[in-house]
C-alpha cells in the first residue's frame, strides 16, 4: 500500500529480464512450463473479471432483496468492502513472496507444513469449483431472462441446466486456446465491465421517470427468509458482498504466466478488490434507486430481479440491450474463473495432491495449457449444480459453497504468517508495520464468515430449502482426509529458496 508522497516520487522500474521470473520460480522449486504472456494489467484484469461487478453483485441481487432488502444490500456492501480488502492485502503480501500457480496451498506449505497445505488446497479448489458453478449457472439464468423478454420463454430447472452445460462447454473450449487469447479476453473483460457499468448506471440515473428516495435505498428492510431474527437475516444478507468480492486469488494462480509476478500479482489482488468495491457500490445504488415496484421486482415473470428493474425502469428495448451487456460481462468472467480453477488443478496435481495427478498435470505442447485440468474443472462444476433440478435454494447454496471454500483458504496462509513470523520474509510488495493488524482483522473476519454461511438460509428447513453447503464441504474435506491417508506419500510441495533469491529479483518497493 503506497503512501501518496511515495507515489509522487516513484522510481522508474528497470528494464525487465524475462529470465528473472523463471529463475525466481526455480528458486521456489518449479521449472517454468507455462508461458509468461500476461503483463501487470492482464493479471489485474483477470482478477477483476473473476470478481466481476456485473456477475457476483447482480447474480445475488435477488437474494439480497429477500434477505434484508435494500438497506442490507447497501450497508452490507459498504461494511464488507474494507474487511475483504484487509484479507486481500494480507494475502497479496504473501503472494509477493511466493508467486506460484499453486497460490494458497503453496504458501501454507512454506509457512505451516504439508498438512496445512493439503487442506488449504482442497478448500481453495472447492471454492474455485463452487465459484465456477455459481458463475456459469448465473449466466444461464440471465440468458433465460433475456429469452423471456425476447421470446416469452419460461425457464424450467431442466432447461436452465442444459443452458448451463452449454456455457461450461464454451468456457472450456475457449480456455484450450492458450494464454495469448487469455491476455486479450481478460483485458477486454476489464474494459467491458467498467464501461458497461458506466452505461448501465447512466441509463438508470437519467432515463427512468421515477426514482426511489434515499430513505428507501438505505433504510428499507425486507425479510422473506422465514426467520424471525432481524440480526440473523442481516447477517445472511452479507452473502452478497462476500461472494461478489471473492476470486481475487486468480492473480496468484496466474502468476506463473505473468511478467514481474512478485509485484504484478500482489498489486492485481489489491487493486481488483478496491476497484470492484467502488464500482459495485455505485452499480447497486443505481439499481435500487431505479426500482419501480418492489413486489413486481421480486416476483416478476423474468425470474431475475435485475432484469425486472431494467424492464420496468427503461422499457423493453433498452432492457434487452443492457441485459446483453451484462451477459457478455458475466461470460467473460466465467472464462477467467475457468482459467483460475484449471491452473489450481494443474498446480495441485503437479505436486501430487489429486487422485490421478499424472493425468491432470499434463500441459499441451501446442498451447502450453493444462487442457485436462480445464476439462476436469468444468465437469466438477457441472456436478455441483445438479441439485438445482430439485432444490429451490440450490443457487444460493452453491454460492455459499464458494464462499466457505474460498474464505478459510485465503485466511490460512495469513494465520500461519502471523503465527510463524520467523518463517516469513516479505517480498517486494509488503504492508510494512500494518502487516500484523491488517492480518488479524482479516483472520477474524474470515472465521466469522465461514461459520455464518454453513448455517440455514431459509426457514422452515425442508428438502427443497436445505442449505447443502455443510454437506458439500464435509464431502470435500472427507475426500481430502481419505486421500491424505492414501496419497500423501506422493504429495511433494518444494521448499522455497532463500528470500534473497525470491524477494529481491524484482527490486525493492511496492
Amino acid at each position: 500500500m503506497r503512501t501518496p508522497a511515495r507515489a509522487r516520487h516513484r522510481r522508474p522500474e528497470p528494464p525487465h529480464d524475462s529470465g528473472e521470473d523463471a529463475r525466481a520460480l526455480q528458486s521456489l522449486g518449479y521449472t517454468q512450463q507455462l508461458q509468461r504472456r500476461l503483463g501487470a494489467f492482464g493479471n489485474f484484469s483477470a482478477s477483476l473479471s473473476v470478481i466481476s461487478i456485473m456477475s457476483g453483485t447482480l447474480l445475488l441481487f435477488g437474494y439480497g432483496l429477500n434477505s434484508g432488502g435494500p438497506a442490507v444490500i447497501m450497508w452490507g456492501w459498504l461494511a464488507a468492502g474494507p474487511l475483504v480488502l484487509c484479507l486481500a492485502a494480507a494475502l497479496a503480501e504473501i503472494t509477493s513472496r511466493y508467486p506460484t500457480s499453486g497460490g494458497l496451498y503453496y504458501m501454507a506449505r512454506q509457512l505451516g507444513g504439508e498438512r496445512w497445505s493439503w487442506y488449504t488446497g482442497w478448500l481453495n479448489l472447492l471454492g474455485l469449483l463452487g465459484g465456477l458453478a455459481a458463475q456459469d449457472y448465473g449466466i444461464a439464468t440471465f440468458t433465460a431472462a433475456w429469452a423471456n423478454l425476447q421470446f416469452g420463454h419460461t425457464p424450467t430447472p431442466g432447461s436452465l441446466l442444459i443452458l448451463y452445460a452449454v456455457v461450461l462447454a464454451l468456457h472450456a473450449m475457449l480456455n484450450l486456446f492458450g494464454t495469448r487469447l487469455m491476455n486479450v479476453l481478460t483485458s477486454l473483460s476489464a474494459w467491458w465491465h467498467l464501461v458497461g457499468a458506466v452505461v448501465i448506471v447512466g441509463a438508470l440515473a437519467f432515463l427512468p421517470s421515477h426514482h426511489r428516495s434515499a430513505g428507501f435505498v438505505f433504510s428499507e428492510f425486507t425479510n422473506n427468509t422465514g426467520w424471525s431474527s432481524s440480526i440473523y437475516v442481516i447477517l445472511l444478507g452479507m452473502l452478497l458482498p462476500v461472494f461478489a468480492l471473492a476470486g481475487y486469488d486468480t492473480s496468484a494462480h496466474l502468476s506463473e504466466e505473468t511478467s514481474r509476478a512478485a509485484v504484478a500479482a500482489a498489486r492485481g489482488i489489491v487493486r481488483s478488490v478496491a476497484v470492484s468495491w467502488l464500482a459495485g457500490g455505485v452499480l447497486l445504488a443505481a439499481l435500487l434507486f431505479a426500482v419501480q415496484d418492489y413486489a413486481t421486482t421480486l416476483a416478476g415473470p423474468t425470474g431475475v430481479p435485475v432484469a425486472q428493474i431494467l424492464l420496468d425502469a427503461l422499457g423493453l428495448t433498452v432492457a434487452k440491450v443492457l441485459l446483453l451487456v451484462i451477459i457478455v460481462a458475466q461470460f467473460l468472467c466465467g472464462y477467467a474463473v475457468t482459467a483460475s480453477a484449471s491452473r489450481m488443478i494443474y498446480a495441485f496435481a503437479r505436486d501430487g495432491a489429486l487422485p490421478g495427478s499424472a493425468r491432470w498435470r499434463q500441459v499441451s505442447r501446442r498451447t502450453a495449457v493444462p487442457a485436462r485440468a480445464v476439462r476436469l474443472a468444468v465437469g466438477a462444476a457441472f456436478v455441483l449444480a445438479l441439485p438445482s433440478l430439485y432444490s429451490a435454494t440450490a443457487f444460493s447454496a452453491v454460492t455459499a459453497i464458494s464462499v466457505v471454500g474460498f474464505t478459510p483458504a485465503y485466511a490460512v496462509p495469513v494465520l500461519l504468517r502471523l503465527r510463524h513470523r520467523g518463517r516469513f520474509t516479505p517480498g517486494p510488495w509488503h504492508l510494512g508495520r500494518w502487516s500484523r493488524p491488517i492480518g488479524w482483522v482479516a483472520v477474524v473476519w474470515a472465521a466469522a464468515v465461514t461459520v455464518l454461511f454453513l448455517l440455514p438460509q431459509t426457514s422452515p428447513v425442508t428438502g427443497t430449502t436445505f442449505n447443502y453447503t455443510p454437506v458439500a464441504v464435509a464431502v470435500a474435506l472427507g475426500m481430502a482426509a481419505l486421500w491424505w491417508r492414501v496419497g500423501r506419500r506422493s504429495y511433494r510441495v518444494p521448499h522455497a529458496g532463500s528470500p534473497a533469491e525470491v524477494g529481491q529479483f524484482e527490486g525493492s518497493g511496492r
